[in-house]
């Protein structure tokens, strides 16, 4: 039996928040199984909180030179991915995105995206285009207006910088994915799929299925025939339930140490079953940070692993709000940190 404290500690060490780690940014976000971010410069602010001597230029160099790339992958979401990884993981959830898209938009069918795809690959041939100018291009061919978005699915797409970097943060610039990466092939869906559950339990686990199952969008049934395949480790959580995970992943003491961290909109740590199981975004505070009537997730830092308080950035400083009473050692910490990614941000 794992308790909450234990799966938070997992949660935290595998996502580099216990300790920071000295990787590359395409290193980093393969470990991380991808880094979501909707919003681009949340990838910097990820990357600064797990990476020891991150500067914004290692990211943006990586995102220049095709090393990292934005694309949709799991749950249609902008994740930056290495492009080994957007190969894997892309083909592992084509499928099941596809029906998603075409259960939720009626005046949209399989033919449509069909045709958006044979009219995108002709069109971006020469080069990348705004969103604006492939709308413009699709509704030229009488295709329905909100083709647009799921056609990332039938054609394969990246966002190309600077757009989608701290400098233009707007990913809107679009780029066919086979000019843009380096050579390489796509595994058989079998093998994507059992590689995308590998790395997410190696970077998000112990989970139970259908935690494993919210990640890349599929259902429990699908996810379950392809965890019967890996050889993986089993738990049960507090409230009894079971939890798989690979195995020699860290699974770190209850009591171990957990420094202040902070993070960006939509960080995929606070994110999707593995966040509630851990109990990272105490109940109380939760629409604090994921309020409806926000368009994105406020930026947060975490004390002792958990959500305490949010942060904004003003006039070189980063200013910090806590949801409630922190200890004199708590409030030192966080004041460290905040003055560290201060001048992280000034730099």
């Amino acid at each position: 039996m794992l308790g909450d404290d234990e799966l938070l500690r997992a949660l935290l060490a595998r996502q580099m928040l216990l300790e920071r780690t000295d990787l590359t940014p395409e290193r980093a976000v393969e470990k991380l199984a991808g880094l979501q971010t909707q919003n681009a410069p949340t990838g910097y602010v990820g990357l600064f909180s797990r990476l020891s001597g991150f500067a914004r230029t290692d990211l943006t160099d990586a995102l220049h030179s095709g090393r990292v790339v934005q694309a949709w992958a799991m749950r249609s979401t902008i994740h930056m991915l290495s492009p080994r990884d957007y190969r894997t993981f892309t083909t592992a959830v084509r499928a099941a995105q596809r029906a998603s898209w075409l259960r939720v938009l009626p005046d949209v069918t399989d033919e449509h995206a069909v045709a958006a795809a044979a009219v995108l690959r002709e069109y971006l041939a020469d080069g990348p285009r705004r969103q604006a100018e492939i709308a413009a291009r699709l509704a030229e061919e009488g295709l329905p207006k909100r083709v647009f978005p799921c056609v990332q699915h039938w054609v394969e797409l990246v966002r190309v910088p600077p757009a989608g970097t701290w400098e233009t943060p707007r990913a809107h610039v679009y780029g066919l994915a086979d000019t843009w990466l380096r050579a390489g092939s796509a595994p058989d869906e079998d093998a994507a799929r059992a590689e995308l559950v590998t790395r997410y339990l190696a970077a998000f686990g112990p989970a139970s299925v259908p935690d494993v199952a919210r990640f890349p969008g599929w259902n429990v049934t699908e996810t379950r025939a392809v965890l019967e395949s890996l050889d993986l480790r089993r738990f049960r959580d507090e409230r009894g339930v079971e939890l798989v995970d690979v195995r020699r992943a860290p699974l770190p003491h209850a009591d171990t140490p957990v420094p202040v961290r902070f993070l960006g909109p939509f960080d995929a740590v606070l994110l999707l079953g593995h966040a509630s199981r851990a109990r990272i975004v105490p109940a109380e505070h939760r629409e604090k940070v994921f309020a409806t009537s926000m368009p994105r997730s406020t930026p947060t830092f975490l004390v002792d692993g958990r959500v305490a308080g949010t942060w904004s950035q003003r006039d070189g400083r980063v200013e910090v709000t806590p949801f409630g009473p922190l200890t004199a050692s708590q409030q030192r910490e966080v004041d460290d940190e905040a003055g560290r990614l201060a001048a992280w941000i000034t730099a």
